[in-house]
């Protein structure tokens, strides 16, 4: 059997817009998740507080990131899909 490529790769002409998004994404989501760093060296006392439903602070930031992350991946998805389709 002969395995060959389903498409031709050649230039991106989103390359571009793909690469700034995602670091201007990776940016914010690292930023949000040095405060959770940061929160747990300075104040670890903080994360055990109760917060939404019983949970401790510390569960609902955690799933809260894990969340944000899923949120960011589909607006990535989705705005380089929009680029691609223009150009």
């Amino acid at each position: 059997m002969l395995h060959e490529p389903a498409a031709k790769a050649g230039k991106d002409p989103a390359f571009g817009f793909k690469r700034r998004l995602g670091v201007i994404l990776f940016i914010v989501y690292a930023a949000i998740y040095a405060s959770f760093v940061v929160i747990n060296l300075v104040r670890p006392g903080l994360m055990g507080r109760l917060a939404l439903g019983g949970l401790n602070l510390a569960v609902v930031y955690g799933f809260g990131l894990i969340v944000f992350a899923l949120l960011l991946a589909l607006v990535y998805n989705a705005a380089c899909t929009r680029r691609e389709k223009k150009a």
